[in-house]
């Protein structure tokens, strides 16, 4: 829980500060004064704080409140009867209507000239925007414009617009607008891949609906992974309601992100904000004002964490890359010959550094074109050729079935050989069925009907072979089993049980 800090002083302690104050300041001027010109100007810059007024007063006209309304659709409750059924029902049988309460000043405070109609518009929402060009592109949220029947954008100088939605892709939280105008304020777009930890950036929005607000701050880091597809920049600039889809502006006066969300337990700001990088919302923006919507990258796999253990067990020096829990059978991966179990550790020669990075290689890639996946199998770098398509609802394969018991092991499995029609609706080439788990396989979780395809970096043929492996494993380590339970395979970490002998 976070709450407000908030300092005082006791008058005798204030009277003693400021005391102290204007001691030190007598001290320090004579201590300045003998400096060179030079030092006295370093000290003053390392001293000072940046000014911002400038700055802001040339980009600010750009910066845009943005208003969404939406019609109203009523309907009555079950069994409710809309008022004018009520009249007319009256006129008809009692010559009459319903008396309306009056106010003291004679108004009509629940009358029908007050109430909502059907079709009226009302506010919807707030929110920030900012002139991307002259001709009137801006780009904001999506969510700011999301739901909304019509969306009104005032300038600085007070100028309205009714604005066109362009588009909206929901994954990245950006949409594009258009006004109709020309020779509009508009801002000057940045490089958000040369951004530094550190260093000064303003919000201008219009929190809490009030606009033309300046708020400043550091930049506290980069790539934070809180959105889909998109490495997040942080900061600790004062983001509120009312702010999504503003500018984050650097100190040459460039936007470098577009406000989008807070870490907060209250629902206002606790010190923490994250922007959308410009170059990601830009390319997204311009596939909006091409076609209205986005289109991504898949190769149809499921992926997940890899844990240090895991990676350890597998002979990998790190935890960076994606560990494939999922293949869709027929898609561009199964064609080219991933597998589940894989480690994808680059796309395209690139380092797969958190699995996080791998959809949105993937999703930003040409659609159609032919793409270079490096895995890591049994101990060893395989690279893959594998056609990226556009992204749609992927297929899941099959769940697999339950065989008898065979034999136990350390690892508390009782297995048994899958059958050739399992293997068959698996789309499995090898592996076994556990049939009970006790033991390590039970406090991790492992259950019958669970599919054991690789031990280590050993596939998995049989359950002769599987036991016979499990009996030469070391008690003292850590051991991963890559299991399928449904249509997800992913590694689990087991270390056997003392051998009684």
């Amino acid at each position: 829980m976070f709450l407000p800090m908030k300092t005082t002083f006791p008058t005798a302690t204030r009277t003693t500060l400021s005391a102290l104050m204007i001691s030190a300041g007598v001290l320090f001027a004579p201590a300045m004064a003998g400096l060179a010109p030079a030092a006295q100007a370093a000290s003053s810059s390392v001293a000072g704080l940046p000014d911002f007024a400038d700055m802001v007063e040339k980009v600010g006209p750009a910066v845009v409140n943005i208003r969404t309304t939406e019609r109203l659709k009523l309907q009555n409750a079950p069994g409710q009867v809309d008022a004018d059924e009520m009249q007319e029902f009256l006129r008809r049988f009692f010559g009459g209507q319903i008396p309306t309460p009056r106010g003291p000043q004679g108004q009509s405070p629940r009358g029908r000239r007050n109430a909502p109609q059907q079709g009226d518009e009302v506010q919807r929402g707030i929110g920030s925007g900012f002139i991307t060009s002259p001709d009137g592109y801006i780009l904001t949220n999506a969510h700011v414009v999301d739901g909304a029947d019509e969306v009104y954008v005032t300038l600085t100088d007070k100028r309205e617009f009714k604005a066109k939605v362009l588009g909206a892709d929901t994954r990245t939280d950006v949409a594009l607008l258009k006004i109709e105008g020309s020779k509009l304020p508009s801002l000057t777009i940045g490089d958000s891949s040369k951004i530094r930890v550190g260093e000064w950036v303003v919000a201008i929005g219009s929190p809490f609906n009030l606009e033309n607000t300046v708020t400043a701050g550091i930049i506290s880091a980069k790539s934070r992974d809180t959105g889909d597809y998109l490495p997040l920049i942080q900061s600790d600039v004062a983001v509120n309601p009312g702010n999504s889809g503003g500018p984050l502006i650097n100190m040459r006066g460039e936007v470098i992100g577009i406000n989008s969300q807070i870490a907060t337990l209250s629902g206002g700001y606790n010190g923490i904000s994250f922007s959308i990088p410009i170059d990601e919302a830009m390319r997204v923006a311009d596939q909006l004002k091409k076609s209205g919507k986005v289109a991504r990258g898949r190769i149809g796999v499921r992926i997940g964490e890899l844990g240090k253990e895991v990676a350890e067990a597998l002979g990998l020096k790190n935890t960076q890359g994606a560990e494939v829990t999922l293949v869709e059978p027929g898609g561009p991966a199964d064609k080219a010959g991933i597998k589940a179990g894989d480690i994808i550790i680059k796309f395209n020669g690139v380092p797969v550094n958190r699995s996080s990075d791998l959809p949105r290689m993937i999703g930003s890639a040409q659609l159609d074109s032919k793409a270079t996946v490096t895995v890591w199998r049994k101990g060893q770098q395989v690279d893959l050729p594998v056609t990226v398509v556009e992204l749609d609802n992927e297929k899941t394969a099959k769940a697999g079935s339950v065989d008898k018991p065979d034999v136990a092991n350390a690892l508390g499995f009782k297995v048994s050989d899958l059958t050739a029609a399992q293997k068959k609706e698996l789309s499995l080439d090898a592996g076994v069925v556990v049939v009970a788990a006790e033991g390590a396989a039970a406090r991790a979780g492992l259950q019958a009907g669970d599919v054991l395809l690789q031990l280590n970096n050993i596939e998995i043929r049989d359950a002769k072979q599987f036991n016979a492996a499990v009996a030469k494993l070391d008690p003292k380590k850590s051991h991963v089993v890559l299991v399928r339970r449904g249509d997800v395979a992913q590694f689990v970490s087991l270390r056997p049980a003392p051998s009684s002998k």
